[in-house]
Order: C-alpha cells, then sequence, then structure tokens
C-alpha cells in the first residue's frame, strides 16, 4: 500500500467512524495494511451463528475448534469445561483465539438457557433416534451449534435443553467424526447458507464492528505499547 492509498483508506475509515480521535493513540501505531486487513475481515464478521462446546477436554480438539470457527468467520465461543481445564493449544490455535470473544459459562444449562434468551436456536450434534441431517437445519434464525465430549458426546441434560438435535450423515464403518472434524464441516454448511439467507442480518451491527474493530487494534499490538497506552488514556480494553 502505497502513502496515498494509505491516507485514503484512513481517511476511509474516518468517514465511516471506525476510527476516531479517542482511538487515535492506537491506530496511530498500526501500519495501514494490517488496518485494512483487520476491516477485511471485520466485514465478514458474523455472531448470527456461534459454537457451544461442553466438556471438550483435548487441548488439541478445543483449540481446533476455535480456529475452525475463526477461519469460518464465527465470532463468539460459548465452553462449559469437563474434567479438564480450557487451555487450548497454542500450536493448533496459532492465535486464532485472540481475535474471537470467548465466553466461559459454568454449566451447560445455564449456557444454553443464555443463548436461547439471546435469540439464538440451540442444535446439539447427536447421533441418536429423532435427530434430523445437518443439511435440515432451519438457518432462518440465529444458530447455535452445540458439541459435546470426545468420548460421551453431548449430556443428556444438554439434549433435553436444547431446541433439536442434527447429526452429519455417514456412510462408512465409522459412527461419528471427531469432534474437530464435526464442527468444521458443520460450520462451513451453517455459515454458507445462512449467509445467503440471512442477508445483512447475518453480519454485525455498526456498534458491534466498532467496538470489535478497536479490541482488534489493541491486541494487535505488543504488550509493552498496550502497557504504556493504558497509563496514557485512563482505560483498558
Amino acid at each position: 500500500m502505497n502513502e496515498q492509498d494509505a491516507k485514503a483508506f484512513i481517511e476511509q475509515l474516518q468517514e465511516e467512524g471506525l476510527l476516531t480521535e479517542e482511538n487515535r493513540l492506537i491506530w496511530e501505531m498500526i501500519l495501514p495494511e494490517r488496518l485494512q486487513r483487520m476491516y477485511e475481515v471485520l466485514q465478514k464478521r458474523t455472531r448470527y451463528v456461534t459454537v457451544l462446546t461442553e466438556a471438550v477436554d483435548d487441548p488439541h480438539n478445543q483449540a481446533a475448534v476455535l480456529r475452525t470457527a475463526e477461519a469460518f468467520g464465527v465470532q463468539d465461543v460459548y465452553v462449559v469445561t469437563g474434567r479438564a481445564p480450557f487451555q487450548p493449544s497454542p500450536l493448533v490455535t496459532r492465535h486464532a483465539d485472540k481475535w474471537l470473544t470467548l465466553y466461559q459459562k459454568p454449566d451447560i444449562i445455564t449456557a444454553i438457557r443464555d443463548l436461547q434468551k439471546k435469540g439464538y436456536q440451540v442444535y446439539a450434534s447427536y447421533l441418536g433416534e429423532g435427530t434430523i441431517p445437518l443439511s435440515d437445519i432451519d438457518v432462518s434464525r440465529p444458530t447455535a451449534l452445540l458439541f459435546g465430549n470426545e468420548h460421551s458426546g453431548v449430556s443428556q441434560e444438554a439434549l433435553r435443553a436444547a431446541d433439536a438435535t442434527f447429526m452429519i450423515p455417514m456412510y462408512g464403518f465409522v459412527q461419528s467424526f471427531n469432534i474437530s472434524v464435526a464442527a468444521a464441516l458443520s460450520l462451513y454448511d451453517v455459515t454458507k447458507r445462512a449467509r445467503q439467507q440471512a442477508g445483512e442480518r447475518y453480519y454485525l451491527s455498526f456498534a458491534e464492528k466498532k467496538e470489535l474493530y478497536e479490541t482488534w487494534m489493541w491486541q494487535t499490538l505488543n504488550p509493552r505499547l498496550r502497557k504504556q497506552l493504558k497509563v496514557r488514556l485512563g482505560r483498558s480494553f
């Protein structure tokens, strides 16, 4: 990006209201190319589809779900821990998690009820009777996909609290996918169909974009600069 293009891009973001005098000290420390990349990703971000994991214990699986969610533009991931703490492997996430908004909930019922109160329909991954194929998930409403433990799957109490269940059709001898694979396949299908059906409702509001863009600008700075800015601005992020 040459100097003229950089200046025009910064002016565009100021006109849109994403760059303001209040956050000038932050964005002036970031290369225009970096600001542009974050801006491009921001335009595709969504909260229309979200992910909830229940008792996913393996750090690699935890990380893979986060990385998949980020790759498909899903901003929010909700987590209920099981026997193991939530410590996603950094070798797998490759820093993808720093661009996400993570919510850790105390138990699965609280997590499901909170999502439902926010207007989400919760679909739990389940291979039992009465479940529907992935392609039949109704994407006309905001949707949360629930994935369970690597070995025992989604708990019975979660299945009772969820709005419906779904499964990924399989045609081989194996009876289930690894959770990270299931999340990837499911998010690919649901986000693709939701983008087409929901239109503009699929994407973030301007207020959400502004808040998230500032958070990302903050996170892209190195820790030393962040510490200095906290002092200068008298605020935290």
